[in-house]
């Protein structure tokens, strides 16, 4: 039996869909999910194993224009890097999104023999002709900047259009054994999503700065016979965000506590308790160092 398989990389700028992209087509949620912009702090592969094809889809960070501090500039490596060893790439936008096609110049330049899909995200929003004409004006738009380039409108949330996707990219492939075994689902351990939950509620229940601030370091994951013990660290950078995330006789934390455990259940399928410090590391953000010991 011929087997193919390939790394498909997901890029694009923060917000359009790419998490939820992933976690679709892989069937399990891998990527944390929020509305707020650059919930997506680090490359995650998300595999899918079958008798004939293995395809290993990367979640990327949204293209940030212009990196700011430290964490930033590391997530755009992480960008970079899922473009050396892409064997296609899903470039992902919006319906009635007209980006500036300079913001991916360096993309398409590096990668012409790589083939690129541009999918346009979020046409379950299409409801009346205004919106099938934005639709056809971002179709057309895309078609003037990539001619070369191959455009298929979706709806990651609902699944539109991914049947035609998953064909696509399995027509695509080149033979090649399996690169990872096959029970294999990710690159990360069971820690990292974790973490990676505890963050998102974060996301869910505090406002402004608070998520943009916070990460999750866990100390300890200890399996037990009928339960797994984790206890985790939330890192903040500054005393004033420590009382906010800990709240009015802890009222705050207790609620981040139960709907973590409660995700974190899910996904692993068993019982854990969970601890959860709150601990302040003054711009941590902008410490190499410090972003080293989080796994940047």
């Amino acid at each position: 039996m011929i087997h193919r398989s390939g790394f498909v990389n997901i890029i694009g700028s923060p917000n359009v869909g790419k998490s939820t992209l992933m976690n679709s087509l892989v069937g399990k949620r891998l990527s944390i999910i929020t509305k707020k912009p650059q919930t997506t702090r680090h490359r995650i592969l998300g595999i899918i194993n079958k008798s004939d094809f293995q395809i290993i889809f990367s979640d990327t960070p949204g293209i940030i224009h212009h990196p700011i501090y430290p964490m930033q500039k590391i997530m755009m490596q992480y960008v970079e890097k899922s473009l050396e060893d892409a064997d296609i790439i899903l470039l992902t936008t919006e319906i009635g999104k007209f980006e500036d096609v300079s913001i991916f110049n360096h993309i398409l330049k590096k990668n012409k023999k790589i083939p690129i899909i541009i999918l346009i995200n979020k046409i379950d929003k299409i409801g009346t002709e205004c919106g099938k004409n934005i639709l056809y004006y971002t179709i057309n738009h895309w078609h003037k900047l990539v001619p070369d380039s191959e455009i298929l409108p979706i709806s990651a949330l609902k699944k539109m259009n991914q049947d035609l996707l998953m064909n696509k990219i399995i027509s695509l492939l080149s033979v090649h054994p399996p690169y990872y075994p096959e029970d294999y689902l990710s690159n990360r351990s069971e820690r990292f999503f974790v973490n990676e939950i505890i963050r998102e509620k974060i996301f869910f229940f505090y406002r402004k700065e608070i998520p943009y601030s916070v990460e999750i370091y866990t100390k300890l994951f200890k399996k037990k016979n009928t339960f797994i013990y984790i206890y985790s660290y939330i890192y903040v950078e500054r005393p004033s965000q420590k009382g906010i995330l800990i709240g009015e006789k802890g009222k705050a934390i207790k609620k981040l506590k139960f709907f973590s455990i409660k995700s974190i259940e899910f996904f692993l399928k068993k019982k854990i308790q969970l601890k959860l410090d709150v601990k302040v590391c003054k711009n941590w953000r902008y410490d190499y160092k410090k972003l080293k010991d989080f796994g940047y």
